[in-house]
């Protein structure tokens, strides 16, 4: 046994163990030793809890010297020689008791001779440990023998520690000097010489019996202060206090962690969840002795006392329990002699309260492993990638050697191995040696000695390990969500009056929570969002473009209104470009104009008062009565349909004149309140600075419309974000049933009793038809045509719908300042905006052509919408309804046919009669058959737009 009071250690000589319990490392392997070659203290030496007495009644020069507690000799005695008093061996017993002799009755000992002493001291309680016994010697003229003890160690069926003899001389009587030990003195022990020498031991005798006196006093009144607390003090023992835990979200597999956030990074776990191989590679880093000891080294509070009088290092021998009482508890965080004492109180409780495994369970729950790490299952995933319970033995030791020093200091690298790759492996060499020692390795029921060190160690992450692994990437949105969710339903609260034990505030539930949440996102979706969208993404569509562009992109299940994929920046601490912010005068912020990709809410709202896809509407440019603004189609004023414009040619042209029309006529609240049912739940007013929001989820349309939201509204002047305008076409995918987008699926909250996970929060789903289905099945009839109107058709022929937006710069630039495309297929949702990071600047691309919906965003839409869906079966659309009055617009009725010419061939030449030979177009108003324009691409040189623009509008510009 060669921990501290190894009853085999050398005679005089003490050992002291390190600062976590580690026998020969570092200043722990400190030996004091005395001046003779038996390893003797040098009379007059102090030896900590040792000091040197005169007996009562004793002639000069005589001493006595005293180790824990000693018999006195009898008073009356009169020779020169001294009282030898044994030094008590310290065993397992309860409360210590000390025989004191009395004076001798007449014919008793001989003057010079102590009656026998015996002492016991208290200790922490183990069985069958006898108290020590003190040795003592037989008085004789000038010299006495002195016991010194060898204190036992306090562990389970341990031998109890028995006193070894030394000796030391002692001055006689007549006052002669003697040099200190018993050396060789001068000739007749006199002279210059002797004298000098003799002058110089009494006062370093002197010098350090005042030292050791002192020593004493403290230590005794150390241990009467832990005795007087222990019984009288209300000590909080760990059920009271859970360490904080960080919460791990995950993605919608439930095994892909996404996010970690708190604190601290740790996740508990119980004993169960541990091996018992890592238990015992703790033990044999920490405290070989953890299985033995009842927890408290009072040795280690003694050493304190000392080092805090002598100014030496204040770290004690400290076992797993006063480890762990020191890591569970605040105010044991200081390095004071109180601090110590506390400790020793804490880990005697708990070593009452609690059986071995449950105190190496609550150790290894709260211990620093380094890398942010908190506790042995955060510590696993963050060195090896696997929970506790999956660590190999050699995976084990490698986590118990960190336990020591896991990060750098000024006198020592540490243990990572990524740092101190040396001294990691020669500190796991020694957790496996002393396993072995131990018998937890290579014995019957235990497992075999690893032979290679783990090569499997995990580097250290930047920006991304420890507590808030997720915030730095573009999960750091997502977890603001979740967060927002959990106030929703009511999993936290704000107000710290009501908190409770399931109720915490929302401000510190993730950080400290524990929270095991499975979220809404599909990483492959994810994935695809993200190298798609994102600038440092080797090989993306915004890869090499301007800097001061910036794309978003939401994604959303139709079916459920889960999130399936959100980036909306790099991370979570700056602006969301996809989201709501809030700027630091509290101001809401984070719409962008969406132009014409609105409109598929005002073709919706037009379908839904009575007007059909074929109504036709005025389509040139004009000023309306009572304003000083302009409406304008992007590109041109003069359409070739005129005033004789259908619903489907001015979607599929981005026409705005004939979207004015609409909205003046059915109202800009039935608009706005289309927008709302679909899901958009913010519009912001662009007439004020800063931009107002207004929730249209508490706001009747009503109220805000047509002031301050007015008829250009149907055009998409009025800033949304892309999140809404996801949802709000997710509803369109799912056939007019609005399921809420979100991106929480369910939260779990860990019994600290059981370790078992428990649901707190879980999905529930409330589908709603909003939108009549033949509306949204007329809308779809017409945006799945645009697609490949810009050239975006998605992959294999899988139907989808589409809709480019495009809106100005501000409202005396033709420059543009958002672009979005926004699109569905049954399975998916997505909307794409593209606008600037920060200062508002055209948007140009890197060879000088302005950014429009059709041509980055809708690069960006169609690659992540072919990625996403890779795999996926396709599934098509129902087919329109035709809804609606086609008499209903205020537009021109179509021109009659013109009278064809008479043929100038011979009538009866039936090729004659068709010259070509090829059929009529019944679409083209041009042909003799009439009917609507046939679409056209809407970009540069077609007319059609997306525009409008802020008011008074501008000369209008080419866009789509």
């Amino acid at each position: 046994m060669n921990s501290y009071g190894d009853p085999s250690s050398s005679r005089g000589r003490a050992q002291i163990p390190g600062a976590h319990g580690d026998p020969g490392a570092g200043p722990a392997d400190a030996y004091r030793r005395g001046d003779d070659a038996r390893g003797s203290w040098s009379e007059g030496m102090a030896q900590p809890g040792r000091a040197s007495v005169p007996p009562r009644g004793q002639a000069a020069g005589g001493r006595a010297s005293v180790g824990g507690s000693a018999a006195v000799p009898p008073r009356g005695t009169g020779a020169a020689g001294s009282a030898s008093v044994g030094s008590a061996s310290v065993g397992r017993a309860g409360a210590g008791r000390a025989s004191v002799p009395v004076s001798p009755a007449p014919g008793g000992p001989a003057a010079g001779r102590a009656t026998p002493g015996r002492a016991s001291v208290p200790v922490s309680p183990a069985p069958v440990s006898p108290a020590g016994r003190a040795s003592v010697g037989v008085g004789s003229a000038g010299r006495a023998s002195v016991g010194a003890a060898s204190v036992g160690a306090a562990s389970y069926g341990g031998p109890a520690g028995r006193a070894s003899v030394a000796r030391a001389s002692v001055s006689p009587a007549s006052g002669i000097g003697a040099p200190p030990g018993g050396g060789d003195r001068g000739p007749g022990g006199r002279g210059p010489d002797g004298r000098a020498k003799s002058a110089r031991a009494r006062k370093r005798r002197r010098a350090n019996i005042l030292i050791a006196s002192f020593a004493v006093f403290i230590m005794l009144a150390g241990i009467g202060v832990v005795g007087f607390t222990y019984y009288s003090t209300n000590v909080v023992l760990p059920e009271d206090t859970t360490p904080p835990q960080a919460t791990t979200l995950y993605a919608m597999d439930n095994k892909t962690i996404i996010a970690k956030v708190g604190e601290q990074n740790r996740t508990l776990v119980t004993i169960d969840q541990i091996p018992q191989h890592v238990q015992d590679a703790v033990a044999a880093a920490e405290d070989r002795n953890f299985y033995r000891h009842s927890g408290v080294d009072y040795k280690g509070i003694a050493r304190a006392a000392w080092n805090n009088v002598s100014g030496g290092d204040k770290q004690g021998a400290s076992t797993i329990t006063q480890q762990y009482a020191r890591n569970a508890y605040d105010n044991l965080k200081d390095d004071t002699y109180a601090r110590k004492v506390k400790e020793a109180i804490l880990a005697s409780k708990l070593n009452d309260k609690y059986g071995k495994p449950q105190i190496m369970q609550h150790y290894l729950n709260v211990i620093y492993f380094g890398r942010g790490a908190y506790g042995i299952e955060a510590a696993a995933q963050t060195y090896f990638g696997k929970p506790a319970k999956s660590l190999t033995v050699a995976e084990g030791a490698v986590l118990a050697a960190l336990i020591k020093q896991p990060v750098a200091s000024e006198t020592h690298k540490g243990y990572d191995p990524a740092v101190n790759p040396v001294d990691a492996k020669s500190r796991w060499d020694y957790v496996i040696n002393g396993m072995v020692e131990e018998g937890w390795l290579n014995a019957p029921g235990r497992p075999e000695r690893p032979t290679e060190y783990p090569k499997n160690i995990k580097s250290p992450k930047n920006g991304g390990a420890g507590i808030d692994f997720g915030v730095n990437t573009p999960y750091g949105n997502v977890i603001n969500y979740v967060k927002v969710e959990m106030r929703e339903k009511g999993l936290c609260v704000d107000k710290e009056a009501d908190v409770t034990d399931k109720k915490p505030l929302c401000s510190q539930a993730l950080m400290a929570g524990g929270y095991r949440i499975r979220t809404t996102i599909d990483t492959k979706i994810q994935k695809a969002a993200v190298e798609a969208a994102q600038r440092k993404t080797k090989g993306s569509e915004l890869a090499g473009q301007p800097k001061n562009l910036m794309a978003a992109v939401v994604a959303i299940d139709p079916e459920t209104g889960r999130v399936v994929a959100y980036y909306g920046g790099d991370n979570g601490t700056g602006t969301d470009f996809a989201g709501k912010n809030t700027d630091p005068n509290g101001t809401v912020t984070g719409g962008h104009s969406p132009g014409s990709s609105f409109k598929i809410y005002t073709l919706a709202a037009a379908l839904k008062a009575g007007k059909a896809l074929e109504s036709r509407w005025k389509g040139r440019g004009f000023t309306p009565e009572g304003t000083k603004f302009k409406v304008s189609n992007a590109g041109v004023d003069n359409p070739s349909c005129g005033n004789s414009c259908t619903l489907k040619v001015s979607t599929l042209k981005s026409l705005n004149v004939p979207f004015y029309h609409v909205t003046q006529e059915i109202g800009p609240d039935k608009v706005i309140d289309m927008a709302k049912q679909a899901g958009v739940t913010t519009m912001w007013r662009t007439d004020t600075d800063p931009a107002k929001a207004y929730d249209l989820t508490k706001t009747d349309p009503k109220d805000i419309a047509p002031s301050p939201f007015f008829h250009v509204v149907g055009y998409g002047q009025y800033p949304i974000t892309v999140l809404d305008h996801a949802n709000g076409v997710a509803t369109f995918a799912n056939e007019g049933v609005y399921n809420k987008a979100h991106f929480l699926y369910s939260v779990e909250k860990q019994n600290e009793t059981t370790g078992k996970w428990e649901k707190v929060s879980s999905e529930k789903l409330d589908p709603k038809r909003r939108i009549d289905k033949d509306v949204v099945a007329d809308v779809t009839s017409v945006l799945k045509e645009y697609p490949g109107q810009v050239n975006h058709r998605l992959a294999d022929g899988r139907e989808a719908t589409a809709k480019t937006g495009t809106w100005e710069l501000k409202s005396d630039s033709s420059e543009n300042g958002d672009a979005w495309m926004i699109g569905y297929t049954p399975q998916l949702a997505t909307a794409v905006w593209v606008g600037n990071v920060q200062k508002r600047l055209p948007l140009k691309l890197k060879d000088g052509t302005r950014v429009s919906g059709a041509n980055l965003p809708g690069g960006i839409w169609e690659r992540f919408m072919n990625d996403a869906l890779k795999g996926e079966p396709k599934k098509s659309f129902p087919p329109a309804a035709n809804i609606g009055d086609p008499e209903a617009g205020n537009g021109d009725p179509p021109p009659p046919p013109p009278t064809p010419d008479p043929p100038a061939c011979n009538p009866l030449d039936i090729f004659c009669q068709n010259p070509g030979n090829t059929p009529t177009n019944p679409n083209n108003p041009n042909n003799p058959g009439g009917g609507p324009d046939t679409p056209t691409n809407p970009g540069p040189g077609n007319e059609g737009g997306t525009g409008g623009g802020l008011l008074p509008t501008i000369v209008p510009r080419i866009r789509e």
